[in-house]
């Protein structure tokens, strides 16, 4: 198709097996355009079909081998020249072989001995609506390549903005977890629980409204920043390798109200409600509370707890029941879904419990898979010798 370009001269190509023909044609036509001629319809095929071709073609019908008909089909059923108007030459043009002519795919044409002014008027207004044609197409590339162009920047944007996002949020819980006996793969290790407990359920009848692949993401995403508030305890309760107190109990019971006043800080300052932040502060507030209503820090009680909470609890206690830590040793995987299972109905969601039951082998799966090295907890015994030390 010809690139439309208003300081070039457009192109026509003649057609016609007579000598005579083409001469006065060209004669009459080439002070205004550029003109390309062929004495049979495949050599016009390839001229139509160049690098360069023609912005309207003058075909005539009666050549021999092909005739105007079969040239103008064939021009018309290739995406490379179906775009260029031809009129057709005929020394005689009858209703039936107009109706045939427009079949074919021409737009107008002329009976032979051509008059000048005719002709130049019927090429220009071919040639007039073929421009705008170009035009309109040289535009809606241009849009589509525009459009093409801001919709890669906005996904390029939106990664990097997910990839802070991710890394922002890796690096808080994993600043908090250097303060507390977890290590930071229990982070990556509860994440992927809840992500896969929450897929396992998302076509249960009770949850299905709720879980959508786009808020398993947010889930997913979020899940890291359940013990954020950690980082408002004191060490010496915190790192403490001796049963709590009771009153140091109820300071420790305050990191959840401490990462949720956190986040909810982080939405004033944002201005706008936030999928994320709203289900990042569900989990860092409820993921103590108990099915029972035996949890804290406001005592809900079953459907009241956010699912998000729900989910993040039995993700929570697995963990720390299969993960080893400096106070204590790890617990076999069957003890531990033995235990959760002793929760069903008090501690945790009794439909969370069965999914998990049926997909415990997936939680052993991540577990290993995120397990913790030697090296790290032995880092985290330093870490915890050293803090508790220097604690007055």
């Amino acid at each position: 198709m010809a690139t439309f370009d208003p300081d070039e001269k457009p192109t026509v190509l003649l057609v016609d097996d007579t000598p005579e023909d083409l001469t006065l044609m060209s004669a009459l036509l080439e002070d205004t355009y550029r003109v390309k001629v062929a004495d049979r319809g495949d050599k016009a095929i390839k001229i139509a079909a160049s690098d360069n071709p023609p912005d309207l073609i003058l075909l005539d019908i009666m050549m021999p081998e092909m005739d105007g008909y079969e040239v103008c089909r064939v021009l018309k059923s290739s995406e490379t020249t179906r775009g260029i108007p031809v009129i057709f030459l005929a020394a005689k043009m009858t209703l039936e072989d107009e109706q045939k002519g427009l079949a074919a795919g021409a737009v107008d044409y002329l009976i032979k001995p051509v008059f000048s002014s005719l002709l130049l008027a019927r090429v220009a207004a071919q040639i007039a609506l073929k421009a705008n044609a170009d035009w309109r197409r040289m535009r809606d590339e241009f849009l589509r390549d525009k459009n093409d162009y801001l919709e890669q920047q906005v996904t390029r944007r939106t990664h990097e903005v997910m990839a802070v996002l991710d890394v922002t949020i890796l690096a808080m819980t994993s600043l908090a977890e250097t303060r507390d006996s977890d290590t930071g793969n229990h982070i990556r290790r509860t994440q992927h629980y809840v992500q896969a407990l929450a897929r396992h359920l998302k076509t249960h009848v009770r949850f299905a409204n709720e879980l959508s692949d786009a808020a398993i993401d947010v889930l997913f995403k979020a899940a890291p920043l359940h013990d954020i508030g950690k980082v408002g305890i004191p060490d010496r309760i915190l790192l403490k390798p001796a049963q709590l107190t009771p009153e140091e109990f109820e300071i420790m019971k305050t990191h959840t109200t401490l990462g949720c006043d956190a986040i909810q800080q982080a939405e004033q300052i944002v201005g706008t409600r936030v999928d994320f932040l709203r289900v990042a502060k569900e989990i860092a507030l409820s993921h103590q509370e108990k099915w029972d209503g035996s949890g804290y820090p406001q005592g809900l009680a079953g459907d009241d707890i956010p699912l998000s909470a729900r989910l993040m609890a039995v993700a929570d206690v697995y963990d720390a029941l299969i993960s080893e830590r400096v106070y204590k040793a790890a617990m076999p995987h069957d003890r531990a879904v033995g235990v959760v299972f002793q929760g069903r109905g008090a501690h945790f969601d009794p439909d969370m419990v069965d999914a998990f039951i049926e997909i415990q082998s997936e939680f052993q799966a991540i577990a290993q898979r995120f397990s913790d090295t030697d090296s790290a907890l032995q880092k985290k015994m330093e870490y915890m010798a050293n803090a508790i030390a220097e604690a007055p």
